[in-house]
């Protein structure tokens, strides 16, 4: 094997670069300590909170610390790696992969340089160099060797590498298509598609830390959201941002933005008419029913007499204030918008009826404001609410809900969401989709009480209409990134189109619609079989494209009726676990205790969503976990099982009547066998769907 003459060099270099990042975590702790004993208290702990977090994003434990060099036609050169390096006289060693002067790195072509002479890409396991890849700009022959179907090497081998259960960054192997993506400036609110394994997710959490270097005050200061579908993904996508030297995102998903505890299931028809945009109104109106303008005149008592309040008047301020809450002031400012202008209106009808006997001005608002009589009249025609009362009241009471609803929802749908609610508001038996209800009626009733610079949303497409603007309330500005795969859209009330989601999101003017169409994880052989399910499943959606034209085609097992499925699908798990670093095991939800107990008997260790904090090789997962997920070799048990009309088919009892007949069924099939990075086996009983076979 030919040793590469720069190798030694290059290694020399990145201890050395390694060497520099260190100092500059100790000259940053140093500077903490020394803010620690400052005497200003409070100039001190803000100094400190900088500082901390400076040397947290320094973190020198950090593998493959530079991963390539551009050298520039003119002699400059530049190592463009995860972290800022510079030496002690202040000269960058690396430069951040996010500096305008690495772009070169992952957009320069033989057709377009971008004013490079070389680029060299470093191949690195840890901090350990193995190899060098250089493509030299001025050589046709050098770039056309360094490309394999328009791949570079160091990529395919990253692809190769076996998955830990997390995923890593992509900082190293980022496309041009991807780069674009990424360095989107700040007030974009950018929409992305992209199929299996395109890197959509990887794509969205780069952006984020791109965004943080470039706008790093205003980000630092406004907080950057990350929405994910479950517990199970942000777990595995929790060190991206960290490896990058990035820890101010927070992560969470819908549920746990909205808060409240989850004490009940919908049906997947209450789900989609509760997350239906249509409930916003519902709500409005709702709230709106509650204002009680009086029918006739009213008399209040004050030390200078009774002030008479002409009913078509009050009705005037109540019509006039109400709406301004329509037009998206909170109900409680106008709540304190309608008191302000009562008094005011005593003060005239008092200043009318007494002349020059009048009391002065202030002295007359300031005894009303007082008046227990004024209040209580006030908070007859505009109470107070609080948002969970409210919900309670459009979903429990029928009258109530005929009210709000009617020319909104059709009485079958009114039926369908109308429930019996509990004994207390605290032990409402809320499902999501009413928490989300909830969220609504109090940024409705409230306003937005928190608020983010930046918000990345993935798994976008299973949002409903409701959850899509619960996120975009916390985010007034619309700089967000949108991600998602409409093929893999399943929840009750998901999104068909992207520009439903961009209206949604309330139409802004810099929205954009992006398509990521090659895909770097999921072998072609095996995608090429998912992608069969499409035209069925997901018929306006283009096939995703795989990069990765050679590997194993998927495994066909077939146990026979009435044979041990779950028992097969367990020894393929544990076989493929012998040789692969992450198994995932897909199956109907129905199975998934069933395939536990078969692996609990052979003595394979396995992790779940339902076994947190687990780190076995083996993940169990019923298919809507394993959206957004990877694994190096993955096990879908029984495809048929996915589908509504499960083993005995749809209707007709026929598999492709099933298919065409449950098509979100389809899709978390689609899911189920585009999870695998290398090895895809697929083991049933009953007869596979039509485009398996």
């Amino acid at each position: 094997m030919t040793v590469h003459p720069d190798l030694e060099a290059e290694r020399a270099y990145l201890t050395r670069a390694y060497e520099h990042l260190a100092a500059m975590r100790a000259r940053a702790r140093q500077a903490a300590a020394i803010a620690e004993s400052a005497a200003q208290a409070v100039d001190s702990a803000i100094a400190r909170a900088h500082l901390e977090h400076r040397v947290r994003s320094l973190d020198d434990d950090v593998p493959g610390l530079a991963f390539g060099r551009l050298d520039d036609e003119d002699g400059a050169r530049w190592y463009v790696g995860r972290r800022h390096v510079e030496d002690e006289r202040g000269e960058p060693v690396v430069v951040d992969w996010r500096a305008p002067v690495s772009t070169p790195f992952y957009r320069a072509t033989a057709a377009d340089p971008l004013g490079l002479r070389r680029r060299r890409r470093f191949l690195m396991t840890g901090r350990q160099l193995d190899d060098l890849f250089d493509e030299v700009f001025d050589d046709p022959d050098s770039v056309d060797a360094a490309h394999h179907g328009g791949i570079p090497d160091p990529l395919l081998a990253e692809l190769e590498r076996s998955r830990t259960g997390e995923m890593r960054d992509i900082v190293a192997t980022i496309a041009a298509e991807q780069d674009v993506v990424i360095r989107a400036p700040l007030d974009t609110c950018l929409v992305v598609q992209g199929g299996p394994g395109t890197g959509k997710t990887a794509v969205g959490l780069h952006r984020a830390a791109f965004l943080l270097f470039d706008h790093r005050e205003a980000l630092d200061r406004e907080g950057v959201l990350v929405v994910g579908p479950n517990p199970l993904f942000l777990r595995y996508i929790a060190q991206v941002l960290p490896s990058l030297g990035e820890t101010a995102a927070r992560q969470t998903t819908v549920e746990r933005l909205v808060g409240g505890r989850v004490r009940a299931f919908d049906t997947p028809e209450a789900a989609r008419i509760k997350g239906d945009a249509r409930m916003a109104t519902v709500l409005a109106r709702a709230a709106r029913q509650h204002l009680r303008p009086p029918a006739d005149d009213v008399e209040v008592a004050t030390p200078w007499g009774a002030v008479r309040l002409p009913a078509a008047a009050v009705r005037e301020v109540v019509d006039e204030v109400a709406g301004r809450v329509e037009r998206g002031v909170p109900f409680a400012t106008g709540r304190s918008a309608f008191r302000t202008r009562l008094r005011r209106l005593a003060r005239l009808a008092h200043e009318a009826a007494r002349g020059d006997g009048a009391a002065p001005a202030d002295q007359f608002e300031a005894a009303w404001a007082g008046n227990a009589e004024a209040s209580a009249l006030a908070g007859r025609i505009w109470p107070s609410l609080s948002a969970p009362a409210l919900v309670k009241r459009v979903l429990t009471n029928r009258r109530a809900l005929a009210r709000a609803a009617e020319g909104v929802l059709e009485p079958v749908e009114q039926a369908a969401i109308l429930r019996k609610g509990g004994r207390r508001i605290d032990d409402e038996p809320w499902t999501v989709a009413e928490l989300v209800l909830v969220d609504e009626a109090e940024a409705l009733l409230n306003g937005v009480r928190r608020t983010y610079g930046h918000v990345v949303v993935d798994e976008a497409q299973d949002l409903s209409a409701m959850e899509l603007r619960a996120v975009a309330r916390r985010c007034p500005s619309r700089s967000m990134t949108v991600l998602g795969d409409l093929a893999q859209a399943t929840a009750p009330g998901a999104q068909a189109a992207w520009g439903d989601v961009v209206r949604l999101l309330g139409s802004p003017d810099t929205a954009r619609v992006e398509e990521l169409e090659l895909g770097y994880r999921v072998p072609a052989p095996i995608i090429e079989v998912a992608n069969r399910l499409l035209p069925a499943v997901a018929p306006g959606v283009r096939p995703a494209r795989s990069v990765r034209p050679d590997g194993r085609a998927p495994v066909v097992v077939g146990v026979g009726e009435g044979g041990d499925l779950a028992g097969e699908v367990a020894a393929r798990a544990v076989a493929a676990a012998a040789a692969w670093t992450s198994v995932g095991v897909v199956v109907p939800e129905p199975l998934v205790g069933a395939v536990g107990d078969a692996l609990a008997a052979v003595g394979a260790g396995f992790g779940s969503s339902r076994r947190p904090g687990r780190s076995d090789a083996i993940t169990l997962l019923a298919p809507p976990e394993a959206k957004g997920l990877e694994f190096d070799a993955v096990v879908v048990g029984e495809p048929a099982g996915f589908l509504a009309g499960g083993s005995s088919g749809g209707p007709s009892g026929d598999p492709a009547d099933a298919l065409a007949a449950d098509p979100a069924g389809g899709r978390l099939l689609y899911i189920a066998l585009t999870r695998a990075v290398q090895e895809l086996t697929i083991v049933h009983a009953a007869p596979l769907p039509p485009p398996l076979t």
